[in-house]
């Protein structure tokens, strides 16, 4: 599985080890950035390019990392196709992909430690969307909203 993978100064050192734990498992990982710690950069610079990626195929799924994932998770959900979500739970981070189709997950640099990220991505990479009517009924109705205010999108829409 190819997994994008971005980060602001906040996620760099989260994002460094998550890094290494995708390729002990041997997932093909796409780092988007930061390529080095810069405590001024802004996480938007990373984080659009890997939601566009995540919405156009390019990578199965993505990891976005800010301080607390909660501007990452902004600035991903702005990408048609997109369905990102702060994840501080295990449940949460297997269920969002089940019922939800959940396709990048935001984490907080700053909040989380290393185990914990490791166990969350884990649990969201090995999850799989069940594809029940009632979870697709939903997921229809949020795409069909999304079609109405951006005609012209193309990219990961379903």
């Amino acid at each position: 599985m190819r997994i994008g993978i971005a980060a602001d100064h906040g996620g760099f050192a989260l994002k460094q080890h998550i890094v290494h734990q995708l390729e002990t498992q041997r997932f093909q990982v796409v780092d988007f950035g930061a390529l080095e710690f810069d405590p001024t950069d802004d996480y938007p610079d990373f984080v659009f390019p890997l939601a566009q990626a995540v919405a156009n195929g390019e990578v199965s799924r993505g990891v976005a990392v800010c301080g607390s994932g909660v501007g990452a998770c902004i600035a991903a959900n702005k990408v048609p196709g997109v369905r990102a979500c702060l994840i501080l739970d295990y449940y949460s981070a297997h269920q969002g992909v089940e019922h939800d189709d959940l396709n990048l997950i935001c984490l907080g640099g700053e909040i989380l430690g290393n185990a914990l990220a490791w166990d969350l991505v884990n649990a969201f990479l090995h999850a799989n969307y069940t594809g029940e009517e009632r979870h697709q009924r939903r997921l229809d109705k949020i795409t069909a909203f999304e079609r109405q205010f951006l005609p012209d999108a193309k990219a990961g829409i379903h």
